[in-house]
């Protein structure tokens, strides 16, 4: 049966803490070192979009997805995503933008960034003070 969602984004993006928030689990930080299966949602190692000899993987994993997700961190100044990486993709593909609270989050330069990546649907999200997670849930 297919999971909801496949999470896709660097190391440190948010992608775990976003899973505990829309899981109600105790949010702790931790370093995801291998694929993990969560209800509804696929988490995958930052690692797998940063190296893009590991692009195939996440292609694969996709196959288990209704939704792709590219999760990007508001305070990076670095971008992984290339032009129209979403066009590597037969489901939908969303963006989320994590860490919009954060006093040096620079939204609009991440949605630039998933725009040029081939996104539309954008959704802005904390995971530590709860805005726009009612959004993503909604689309799990």
């Amino acid at each position: 049966m297919k999971k909801s969602m496949i999470l896709v984004g660097t190391q440190g993006s948010g992608k775990t803490t976003l899973i505990q928030r829309l899981s109600n689990d105790e949010m702790v930080y931790r370093k995801t070192q291998a694929v993990e299966y969560h209800p509804k949602i696929i988490d995958t190692p930052g690692e797998y979009l940063e190296n893009p000899r590991y692009y195939h993987a996440i292609v694969t994993l996709s196959f288990d997805a209704k939704i792709v997700a590219f999760v990007h961190d508001s305070t990076s100044r670095d971008n992984y995503f290339p032009p129209q990486f979403a066009s590597m993709f037969n489901q939908s593909v969303v963006g989320i933008i994590t860490k919009t609270d954060h006093p040096e989050a620079d939204v609009v330069r991440s949605e630039g960034w998933l725009r040029k990546a081939g996104v539309t649907i954008i959704y802005q999200v904390s995971a530590y003070s709860g805005a726009g997670i009612g959004q993503v849930a909604e689309i799990l």
